[in-house]
């Protein structure tokens, strides 16, 4: 049996207030295998995005922190990793499209300048390079929701993780 692509232990995130504490995500476990999708669905307010940012290390601090738990990416713990070292994890690795329409993607951009930038920025990749990189991750995700280790968070309530 091979190893999960993502394991998620014992994931603690809290929010510290003048109210007091929100316990945003309490104790959360899940595993994504090789080749699943996995999805996390529930009411607004439920810790979906918190569990998306907690992964890729995005947490507003202050007022949030990750308190307890593990998030294991092929093997390493990411809530060890450094600033510098989840940088360079985050869009070349796992990636988010964040919720809101409108902050999402820009309508000044094409959609493979967009999608391109991720490219240029952890790959270096030239102009020419990334878009025709981009055309084929639009030709393979029209073909298979299965083309990468990615975490997505759609419009809809739902946060999907996919992994080869």
């Amino acid at each position: 049996m091979s190893e999960p692509v993502l394991q998620v232990k014992g994931l603690k995130t809290y929010y510290y207030t003048e109210e007091g504490v929100v316990p945003a995500v309490d104790g959360l476990d899940f595993e994504v295998e090789p080749g699943e999708t996995f999805a996390i669905v529930g009411e607004s307010g439920c810790g979906k995005s918190v569990t998306s940012l907690s992964i890729l290390r995005l947490i507003p601090s202050p007022p949030g922190k990750i308190i307890d738990g593990e998030i294991i990416y092929h093997g390493q713990d990411l809530v060890k990793k450094s600033e510098r070292e989840m940088r360079s994890i985050r869009g070349n690795d796992i990636s988010m499209i964040f919720q809101e329409p409108m902050t999402s993607l820009n309508p000044v951009f094409t959609v493979g300048q967009q999608i391109g930038e991720s490219f240029r920025f952890h790959q270096q990749m030239g102009k020419a390079e990334m878009l025709k990189k981009s055309i084929e991750m639009l030709r393979l995700a029209s073909r298979s929701r299965n083309t990468s280790s990615t975490i997505i968070q759609t419009s809809s309530p739902a946060v999907c993780a996919s992994a080869l």
